[in-house]
C-alpha cells in the first residue's frame, strides 16, 4: 500500500489563489491588551507576536496580521470588525477596523 502524504493542518491550501492581506487599522479606542487578546483569539498569534503587531498598528497606523486567500481574508476581516468593544476603555463603542487587500 503506497504511503500518502497529508499537508499539515496549520497550513491553508491557497495554491493557485491570489494572496490577500488582512490589515488591522489603528484607532485611539483600543488598548494593546485588547489587540493582543483579539489576535490570539482570532489568529492564534502568541502574546509576543500580538504585542509586535499592536506596536506596529500603533506606530504605522496599520499592520498585516495574516495573509491568506480572499475568502479567508474576508472572514478574518469580518471577525475583527465584530470582535466587540474594548472593556478597558469606557468610551470604546465598537470593534477595530480592518481591510482585506491584495498582497
Amino acid at each position: 500500500m503506497p504511503a500518502t502524504k497529508t499537508a499539515p493542518k496549520s497550513r491553508r491550501n491557497t495554491e493557485g489563489l491570489p494572496p490577500y492581506n488582512v490589515v488591522l487599522l489603528d484607532d485611539a479606542d483600543h488598548t494593546f491588551e485588547y489587540v493582543i487578546h483579539m489576535l490570539n483569539a482570532l489568529f492564534g498569534h502568541p502574546p509576543e507576536k500580538g504585542y509586535r503587531l499592536a506596536l506596529e498598528v500603533h506606530t504605522a497606523g496599520r499592520a498585516v496580521v495574516a495573509t491568506t486567500n480572499l475568502e479567508q481574508a474576508e472572514l478574518k476581516r469580518d471577525q475583527i470588525q465584530s470582535f466587540g468593544p474594548d472593556p478597558l476603555i469606557p468610551r470604546c463603542k465598537g470593534s477595530m477596523s480592518a481591510l482585506a487587500e491584495p498582497a
